[in-house]
């Protein structure tokens, strides 16, 4: 079985899916029918959100996993973004570096800390 493309072999424009059929009963529908945000990644970005979801959205799981560094994996995590059709880092924390977010994203994951002393530390640094 092959992935439903999402953009048109001959001119790139977008294909709207316009008929299912159930392999089991061979049930036919016709219609347009929207398969959703996900039809507009590419296999390695689909392929990367999965593993995303598996490791809970936790960064340090997938530098371990795939053997990558934090910026490899972050970069593949906005490229995810954008293809969703938004810009990453829209809502970031004005007064926080990204340093200090890994910091505090890191000793949440660990356990070094909870979630209302990351809110707690957020908030103070946005803050100032």
């Amino acid at each position: 079985m092959h992935a439903l493309p999402n953009e048109c072999p001959v001119c790139g424009g977008e294909l709207v899916l316009t008929h299912v059929r159930c392999w089991a009963c061979d049930t036919e529908l016709s219609g347009r029918f929207h398969a959703g945000p996900f039809t507009h990644l590419n296999e390695e970005q689909l392929v990367f959100v999965e593993l995303f979801v598996r490791n809970e959205g936790k960064i340090t799981r997938m530098e371990q996993e795939l053997g990558l560094s934090y910026p490899t994996i972050r970069n593949r995590l906005h490229e995810v973004i954008r293809a969703l059709g938004y810009e990453p880092g829209a809502d970031d924390f004005a007064g926080l570096s990204e340093e200090e977010r890994r910091q505090i994203l890191d000793d949440l994951d660990g356990g070094k800390i909870d979630y209302q002393e990351a809110l707690r530390l957020i908030e103070e640094k946005e803050a100032k």
